[in-house]
């Protein structure tokens, strides 16, 4: 059941003092980032309970929606900290399977173990709830998709260039802190550029077709999030670990590995935007968005706008009953 917004029915005072001026400066800046929904325009909560839904997939598409909503309307420096910290945060998987590569047999079960390295990164960027953009892929995109509006698209552009100019500084921070800081010993560091190089020896379509899948991939994490409950973390663990198995390409972890070799004098500076960056952002997005995304938008929306006249119709049968 929706559940009306509290509203201030106190006018201010025309004289009010300081915090009452803030408040108003803050809720006009709040206004240029507000999501426009029919939720909003009626005052009204976005309902998530399921049965109050008509499927279990409307109740995960609507506190998916939800929290798009709360990300799109966040500030830029907030969302800007975030996403730095993930890209931050995402070094952990270079690190992990390069320490692993470097100190297991070669075969297939140095190769198995050595990937349970590459979810490092994915489990403390989503259980800290940092910016992470192949999230946002599919999270902030539902809002735009339940109402594409020419604003709620330049609110969506806002998050994903914040979130990823965040995350690729983040990223190109660790790389340059794994070859200058004397933490790793020389075996470590070996592995590092060969766990890079294997990346840069995709073609540009194959870079961009392995980051369809891993895109689809962090989709379909982020849409089981809300009914994994007290299994959150296996799930990261099973589905970025198929991405590490699969050496899949994603533009957030690979940056970290492809920046390694830039800094490192392996290739040159624009070898990370092409073959690289380009083709593997283009695959990461048609994978989330384009397919996930829509499909799973898709699945919902008759359902939603079904039940949205039933409940009016019957809501004026009531109304009408109650007046006889």
């Amino acid at each position: 059941m929706h559940q009306k917004r509290e509203k201030n029915l106190v006018a201010p005072q025309q004289n009010a003092p300081g915090p009452h001026r803030d408040d108003a400066l803050s809720h006009a800046v709040g206004k240029d980032h507000e999501v426009e929904s029919q939720e909003n325009e009626e005052g009204t909560d976005i309902e998530v309970e399921e049965e109050n839904l008509p499927s279990p997939a409307a109740a995960v598409h609507e506190e998916i929606r939800q929290e798009g909503e709360k990300e799109l309307e966040r500030d830029s420096l907030a969302l800007g900290w975030s996403a730095l910290a993930a890209g931050l945060s995402m070094g952990a998987s270079l690190m992990a399977k390069g320490i692993f590569h470097a100190r297991l047999p070669e075969g297939a079960i140095g190769f198995f173990v050595e990937n349970l390295g590459y979810t490092i990164g994915f489990v403390i960027v989503i259980m800290a709830r940092q910016q992470l953009f192949t999230e946002n892929t599919l999270t902030a995109v539902l809002p735009f998709m339940h109402k594409p509006t020419r604003h709620n698209f330049a609110i969506l552009m806002r998050l994903w260039g914040v979130v990823l100019v965040g995350n690729l500084i983040g990223t190109a921070l660790m790389a340059f802190a794994f070859i200058h800081l004397p933490v790793f010993d020389s075996a470590t560091r070996a592995a590092f550029v060969s766990l890079s190089q294997e990346v840069m020896a995709n073609t540009p379509g194959e870079m961009f077709c392995n980051a369809i899948i891993s895109g689809w991939i962090i989709a379909s994490l982020v849409w089981m999030m809300p009914s994994a409950k007290h299994n959150k973390l296996l799930i990261i663990i099973l589905m970025t670990y198929l991405m590490g198995i699969g050496n899949l390409t994603h533009i957030v972890v690979g940056s970290v590995e492809i920046l390694y070799l830039v800094f490192n004098g392996d290739i040159p500076w624009w070898q990370f935007f092409y073959p690289f960056a380009l083709p593997t952002l283009a695959g990461n997005i048609v994978g989330g968005t384009f397919i996930f995304a829509l499909i799973s938008h898709a699945q919902i929306r008759n359902d939603l706008s079904h039940h949205r006249r039933t409940s009016a119709a019957s809501g004026n049968k009531t109304a009408s009953a109650k007046q006889d």
